[in-house]
């Protein structure tokens, strides 16, 4: 019998792939601006914005700890859009 039992729940992890995946177009959008891909970037973070959003609402079945989860992806995906770090 081990101490160290891990539930791998598949949907939870599947939810943290899409937060990290969130971020990244994100952080790829303000890469992008300036250069000839900025309007693909600004399309692909404002589709990730809709679909972390739409997980967060739909996340508040699973439990306040992903919920919560999902809603700092929200907020930092939000900052990193908007926020002029020069």
């Amino acid at each position: 019998m081990s101490l160290f039992a891990i539930a791998v729940n598949p949907l939870l992890c599947a939810l943290g792939i899409v937060q990290i995946l969130g971020v990244v177009a994100a952080a790829s959008a303000r890469l992008a601006e300036g250069t000839r891909y900025e309007r693909g970037g600004q399309w692909l973070c404002l589709i990730s914005l809709v679909v972390v959003g739409g997980l967060c609402g739909w996340s508040l079945q699973l439990g306040p700890g992903v919920s919560a989860a999902c809603a700092v992806t929200l907020t930092l995906m939000t900052l990193i859009a908007i926020m002029d770090f020069r």
